[in-house]
């Protein structure tokens, strides 16, 4: 078995990318302290083709050193919006007819491995701060609360390989781009 080459992996131009048909799902980061986790959920919005970020409060934005690094050039490439206040972009993202999803452990939240998907629907899948998780105030505006298995002695995953594994679920569970 052979690796292949980074010409034989048919990736699209950055303008093709805008214009392809994204996974119907907005990423809000809600302050986010490390701008190489900021990067690196970038990095992994653009390998699921979600629609945007939106970076809310003390999470840093583009152009940013640290941000980059991570990023690999995603912040060019996934459309991405700044709000101040996570409220403000999360009452936005629901008149614009997105379920507000918050990935989080909380009373009554449903495990990833149970949550289907519709594939008629908008979601907005909302990651929360490093230490505090997604802020009080948001979880009061939430649809619903998914939560990802855990087996071992850690309270929690990096916020940037639960965006992956969320990601993936719902990229694989709405059967989007099958190669």
């Amino acid at each position: 078995m052979r690796k292949l080459k980074l010409e034989k992996l048919g990736r699209v131009s950055v303008p093709e990318f805008r214009e392809q048909e994204k996974l119907p799902v907005v990423i809000v980061l809600d302050n986010i302290r490390s701008m190489h986790n900021v990067g690196s959920v970038f990095r992994t919005t653009d390998g699921f083709a979600v629609e945007e970020i939106v970076l809310c409060g003390i999470t840093g934005q583009p152009p940013h050193r640290e941000i980059e690094k991570t990023a690999l050039g995603a912040t060019h490439s996934v459309a991405w919006t700044y709000e101040a206040h996570t409220v403000t972009a999360v009452n936005r993202l629901r008149k614009d007819g997105y379920q507000l999803i918050a990935i989080e452990q909380a009373e009554n939240s449903t495990m990833l491995n149970h949550f289907q998907p519709d594939t008629g629907k908008k979601y907005a899948l909302i990651f929360g701060n490093e230490v505090n998780g997604v802020s009080d105030e948001v979880m009061k505006l939430v649809d619903t609360c998914l939560e990802i298995p855990q087996f071992g002695t850690k309270h929690s995953f990096n916020i940037v390989i639960s965006a992956g594994i969320v990601l993936w679920d719902f990229f694989s569970k709405l059967n989007v781009k099958e190669n």
